[in-house]
């Protein structure tokens, strides 16, 4: 069964890799776990999209569905790399983080923003610091999955709405020495889904990245 928001959608799909590409932006739903159930996204810009996600109450992530969007630069030569967010997500029975996932364009290294957490979830790697920096303040974590070095910065306290300086964050992060003057790659958005069984609605009524 779709929510609402799909059936009115411009765009939607129920296939695990549906993609759809709109003012830059390109839509991915991305369930890329293992033991996932039925998933729909669906949008009606790059900017303007959701999920409905029934995924059961077991372990592991079954999904990443995001917004991408391309920057192409070195952290040095960054001008401005920003986003802003607006979501409405489920606060019980679930298990999932809305957040950021940006990229070196190698791959290598991989920045999660965690801007709100709800059940059984946690960051990868061990405790490094406390840290205000790019307009929030985080408990910062790293660590490495085996295919990448992982940094998250986990907000200390949920928002749904936000500004994110993302340049800012990737300066700290090459001031720390943890990477180098990396070419900033994919900028992506969206919900680490580990469950929502009966069916949950995310919905990013907007998000705007800039990258110049």
């Amino acid at each position: 069964m779709l929510s609402t928001p799909a059936q009115a959608a411009v765009w939607y799909s129920t296939d695990r890799w549906g993609t759809w590409s709109s003012g830059g932006y390109t839509l991915y739903n991305n369930v890329w776990g293992n033991g996932y159930g039925p998933q729909t996204i669906w949008a009606n810009s790059g900017t303007n999209w959701g999920v409905w996600a029934n995924h059961p109450n077991t372990g592991g992530i079954k999904a990443y569905p995001n917004s991408t969007k391309w920057s192409g630069k070195k952290v040095s030569a960054l001008g401005t790399l920003s986003s802003s967010f607006n979501v409405s997500v489920p606060t019980s029975g679930v298990a999932f983080t809305s957040a950021y996932d940006v990229w070196s364009s190698d791959n290598a290294h991989e920045i999660m923003l965690w801007m709100n957490k709800y059940g059984a979830v946690g960051p990868l790697g061990s405790f490094q610091t406390s840290v205000s920096v790019g307009g929030h303040s985080w408990n910062v974590y790293r660590g490495s999955n085996g295919s990448n070095q992982v940094y998250s910065f986990v907000r200390t306290s949920n928002t749904s709405s936000g500004t994110v300086d993302i340049k800012a964050i990737c300066n700290w992060i090459k001031n720390r020495g943890w990477f180098g003057d990396v070419t900033i790659g994919n900028v992506q958005f969206g919900y680490e889904i580990t469950s929502s069984s009966g069916g949950k609605d995310f919905v990013t009524n907007n998000l705007t990245v800039t990258a110049t």
